[in-house]
């Protein structure tokens, strides 16, 4: 199956920044979009970013104007630019590349952000 390999999570303080990074296979990431998910409540898991194959983007409005999420294609990486950490943004991530037939998913990197 796909390979999602993840990284960048961290202990940080609120206010700080963290980048996470997820690495796919150039057949997955040419084609699949790419998203960042985390726990919600319930422990269903929430839509934080995503972005298509054509660099369309979209974000929760609890993350809008801090988090960035982008890909570069050269790479076959997705990165996540968290600033301005919040102690409610504390959870693991969990890279995600769907297509319209099935969703992969990474192992997720714990995010942890002290008040």
């Amino acid at each position: 199956q796909v390979q999602l390999v993840e990284s960048g999570g961290g202990l940080v303080q609120a206010g700080g920044s963290l980048r996470l990074s997820c690495a796919a296979s150039r057949r997955i990431f040419s084609t699949y979009t790419m998203a960042w998910y985390r726990p919600a409540p319930g422990k269903q898991r929430e839509l934080v970013a995503s972005i298509t194959s054509s660099g369309s983007t979209n974000y929760a409005d609890s993350v809008k104007g801090r988090f960035t999420i982008s890909r570069d294609n050269a790479k076959n990486t997705l990165y996540l630019q968290m600033n301005s950490l919040k102690p409610e943004d504390t959870g693991v991530y969990y890279c995600n590349a769907a297509s319209s037939q099935v969703a992969y998913w990474g192992q997720g990197t714990q995010v942890t952000v002290s008040s």
